[in-house]
């Protein structure tokens, strides 16, 4: 047996389940919080830091660069998941890898908390790195626990994904609004290193649940090929510290690297067969809906970040509360919503109205154009005397956000899992993720206008005028994004050839 075939095969958990699954997704839950409570905690503060701590003296424009770094930050955690996936594939494995980026992302973490914006960028760097490895093969590894055919498989994304949105609730909390605002954001991004070494501690000690599942590809194992991988990683440092400091160079590497994936999927698929072939173009063709998405959504920790500490009302009738609380929104909208849309999402198939994965990623386009109409009708007609507009309409437009992001997010994971051949999954999982770098990477492009103005731009940087023009030219770009997908539902369907 060749080892692609070998790899091929379902290697089954061990024995045991909690509450109709494999005892090891809830280990993965476990781990995944920390991870999240880690990147989210530290993902609250980073904009406003990085504005106030290195770049106060450009004026009105720090908000702007902060954008800008932060932006390419985002960008490339998820741009590096795809070198990730083929380590965990064919080097390391997904539980090594998996231990291997947690360390990485540790250590970076605790690196932030050095006042030089050198320091600084290669703390990001290390986390950069450390997240490809650890992030797409944690999410691959929950796929990996259900044979093919297996129906619970997209119940256990959604489980996965509450894991996600529970630690994305409680960091901004704990690492901005609490230790942050009191002590110092620094403290915070300490505070969330703290949560990834918990996270790796979880891991270590339940990895026996896993079994087999996501161990070292024949020949391997041993010390060497983690000794090759460390010494890879690290020559990466360079680079990506350079990308962290050159924005323009990040978007042009991002082309190329969306370039090169397209071309391998539909290489591999026509070594395969039509349907393979096909399902590779329909993967795709989802991958580029999914950067629309995020580009609009992840305006969330840039300039819907900004956009509440300075034109919110922040007394929500009990005092005034940090602007960072916002941040825990979206996640704790995840985890109340999302057991509602997983158990709706079955009974709509029974009466023939679920719609298929396709429209599912157009309703979410929907949702998070929708969602930044309510911040447009705000400012119009919500303003009080002092310029800002009501806490409410900001959440609400967090609320239509999350409901287009559990129309896609989850789905499209489990989709990638299905539509991939098994021994890419691990690179079709860091495709996806790249298409989220591309969407992250273009959403710190939109922010810096909203802050800062652009070129051409008519309204005064950072002032809610300019807010409004962006958030209006998001909802109608959205809304225009959704419709195209709607009427390509269909011919996408056809291509996926019977997966659901």
């Amino acid at each position: 047996m060749s080892p692609d075939d070998e790899q091929d095969r379902w290697i089954a958990p061990p024995d045991g389940q909690i509450m109709g699954h494999p005892k090891a997704l809830w280990m993965l839950f476990s781990a995944e919080f920390w991870e999240r409570f880690c990147f989210y905690g530290m993902r609250a503060i980073l904009g406003p830091y990085v504005a106030v701590t290195f770049f106060a003296h450009l004026g009105d424009q720090a908000d702007a660069q902060a954008s800008l770094t932060y932006g390419g930050y985002t960008a490339m955690v998820y741009m590096t998941g795809i070198l990730g996936g083929y380590v965990a594939d064919r080097v390391l494995g997904y539980q090594r890898s998996i231990m291997l980026g947690g360390a990485m992302m540790a250590v970076g973490m605790f690196m932030l908390l050095a006042p030089d914006l050198t320091t600084f960028l290669l703390g990001l760097g290390v986390i950069v790195v450390g997240n490809g490895l650890f992030k797409p093969n944690v999410s691959s590894m929950v796929g990996k626990l259900y044979a093919p055919g297996d129906v619970r498989r997209d119940s256990a994304f959604t489980v996965f994904y509450m894991g996600i949105n529970a630690g994305a609730f409680f960091a901004p909390i704990v690492c901005g609004t609490v230790i942050g605002a009191v002590f110092g954001f620094k403290w915070g991004f300490f505070t969330a290193g703290i949560g990834m070494l918990l996270g790796m501690l979880v891991f270590q000690l339940l990895k026996a649940w896993l079994g087999r599942v996501g161990t070292a590809p024949a020949g391997k194992t041993g010390f060497s090929p983690f000794v090759r991988v460390i010494g890879g990683y690290a020559l990466l440092l360079a680079p990506t510290y350079f990308l962290l400091s050159h924005s323009d160079w990040l978007g042009y590497l991002l082309l190329v690297m969306m370039a090169g994936l397209v071309a391998y999927f539909v290489y591999s698929g026509s070594r395969a067969d039509k349907v393979q072939l096909q399902r590779y173009i329909a993967m795709l063709i989802l991958f580029a809906a999914n950067s629309a998405f995020w580009a609009m959504f992840e305006q969330a920790g840039s300039s819907l970040n900004f956009f509440a500490r300075d034109y919110v009302n922040l007394d929500l009738g009990f005092g005034e509360v940090n602007f960072t609380i916002f941040q825990s929104a979206n996640a704790i909208f995840i985890v109340t919503l999302a057991p509602v849309f997983a158990a709706m999402w079955p009974k709509l198939d029974k009466i023939g109205l679920n719609p298929s994965i396709p429209r599912k990623f157009a309703l979410g386009l929907l949702g998070v154009a929708v969602g930044f109409y309510a911040l447009v009708f705000a400012i119009e007609f919500m303003q009080d005397d002092a310029g800002k507009v009501p806490a409410m309409m900001l959440l609400l437009c967090y609320l239509i956000h999350t409901m287009g992001e559990i129309c896609l997010s989850p789905i499209g994971l489990s989709m990638v899992t299905k539509l991939a051949k098994p021994r890419e999954v691990g690179l079709a999982m860091g495709g996806w993720f790249l298409s989220v770098a591309m969407g992250n990477y273009t959403a710190g492009l939109i922010a810096a206008v909203a802050a800062g103005g652009g070129e051409g731009a008519g309204e005064t940087a950072g002032s809610i005028a300019q807010y409004g023009d962006v958030f209006n030219q998001l909802f109608l770009t959205g809304i225009v994004f959704a419709a195209a997908f709607f009427v390509v539902s269909p011919l996408v369907n056809r291509l996926m050839h019977g997966v659901k």
